[in-house]
C-alpha cells in the first residue's frame, strides 16, 4: 500500500486531540514544537551517554523543523509501543524517530511522505556457524528475538514458520538474549544494525541477498489535521531538495537508506 494511500486512510480516521484549533496555529501561538522521540535509536535519535545530548539524523532534523517554524523545540521521550498514544493524547505534535509507516499504524495516525527506507536485517554472534545466511534463520530449533510492536515483530510471526519467535519489550533485550545464548539471532533495521557493529565486537550482521520487507520511514502526526500534515510534508520536501537530508544522513552513515523519491 503506497504512502499516499496510507496517509489518506489515516486522515479519515478518528479526529485528533485538537478538533477546534489547527495544530499548526497552536504551535505558532505557543512558539513550541513538541517532538516525540525515542532516545535510544542509534544514528537517529540517540542520547549520548557521555553528554546526555540527543544525536542523530532526526535529532538534528527536529531542530531544523523547529527553526523553520520559528519556534523552540521541546523533546518528549517516547517509544515505538507508546508514540501513537502520545500523539492521540496530545503529548506531542509529531513523532520524529524513523517510524516505519506500516498499514496497521496508518489506521491510527497520519504519515508524511517517506524520507528513509530500510529492510530487515538480523544480528547473530560471530561464533554462530549455523546462521551464515538469511535462509538459515527460519530453522527448527532456532530462537529469533524481535522487539514487540515493531514491523519486524509482524514480519517474523507472519513469515517464519520453523523458528521460535520471542518478543521482548526493551530494544536492548534482543541483544541480551542473543549474547546470553537464549536466542540465536534478532531482527532489526539498518540503523540499529549499524549500532550493533559499532559497539559490540561479538555481533555479526546477516544481510539478505534480496531486501526483506523494505519499509518507508516517515514522520507521524495525529489524524484529521490536513494543514499540519501538509506543513510536515513541505518540510520533508524541503530537506530533500536543499540537501539537508543527504548531508546529515551521510554524517551518520545512513546514506544507503535515504529515500530520494
Amino acid at each position: 500500500m503506497g504512502l499516499a494511500i496510507l496517509s489518506l486512510l489515516a486522515v479519515g480516521t478518528a479526529g485528533p486531540a485538537l478538533a477546534d484549533e489547527g495544530r499548526l496555529q497552536k504551535i505558532t501561538d505557543q512558539k513550541q514544537l513538541r517532538v516525540c522521540s525515542w532516545p535510544d535509536y542509534y544514528a537517529i535519535s540517540f542520547r549520548n551517554p557521555r553528554t546526555g545530548v540527543l544525536e542523530g539524523l532526526d535529532a538534528e532534523l527536529a531542530q531544523s523543523f523547529a527553526d523553520d517554524l520559528g519556534v523552540r523545540l521541546s523533546v518528549v521521550e517516547s517509544s515505538f509501543p507508546r508514540f501513537i498514544d502520545d500523539l492521540l493524547a496530545d503529548r506531542c505534535d509529531i513523532g520524529m524517530f524513523a517510524i516505519g509507516a506500516t498499514p496497521a499504524r496508518a489506521q491510527r495516525v497520519a504519515f508524511s511522505q517517506p524520507y528513509l527506507r530500510s529492510g530487515i536485517y538480523a544480528v547473530t554472534t560471530q561464533t554462530n556457524d549455523l546462521i551464515r545466511r538469511w535462509e538459515d534463520l527460519d530453522r527448527s530449533g532456532n530462537v529469533v528475538a524481535v522487539q514487540k510492536d515493531t514491523y519486524m515483530d509482524g514480519y517474523a510471526r507472519r513469515e517464519m514458520k520453523a523458528a521460535r519467535i520471542v518478543a521482548v519489550t526493551r530494544p536492548q533485550e534482543r541483544e541480551e538474549e542473543v549474547q546470553a545464548g537464549r536466542a540465536d539471532a534478532f531482527l532489526t533495521d539498518y540503523p540499529y544494525g549499524q549500532r550493533m557493529l559499532a559497539f559490540h565486537p561479538w555481533a555479526r550482521l546477516v544481510v539478505p541477498d534480496v531486501p526483506v520487507q523494505p519499509t518507508p520511514y516517515a514522520y507521524a502526526v495525529a489524524p484529521g489535521d490536513a494543514a499540519w500534515l501538509e506543513r510536515v510534508n513541505a518540510f520533508v520536501a524541503a530537506i530533500k531538495a536543499d540537501g539537508r537530508l543527504e548531508s546529515i544522513a551521510a554524517r551518520y552513515k545512513l546514506t544507503p537508506i535515504v529515500a530520494r523519491d
